[in-house]
């Protein structure tokens, strides 16, 4: 039983030093890159979005089937 105990808290250390130097070296990853890594673009001004081609209103037949769909998936999917 000892061995066993022994054995556990062996392998939860090494786990445990391994996930901390991990995160160290991730951490000097990121500063190495932001260092050495090429500068970030300027942002662009914002520009004022095109509207949109769609029509505004919905052809009857379209806004039926529609309307109809909607029905058919409450139906089925009631609570």
């Amino acid at each position: 039983m000892s061995q066993a105990v022994d054995l556990m808290v062996a392998g939860m250390g090494f786990v445990f030093v391994f996930l901390i130097i991990l995160v160290f070296a991730t951490l000097l990853m990121s500063k190495l890159v932001l260092r050495l890594g090429p500068p970030e673009p300027a942002t662009p001004a914002k520009t004022p979005r095109a509207k949109s081609s769609a029509p505004s209103s919905v052809d009857p037949d379209t806004a039926e089937a529609i309307k109809k769909a909607i029905a058919q998936y409450r139906s089925r999917h009631k609570k």
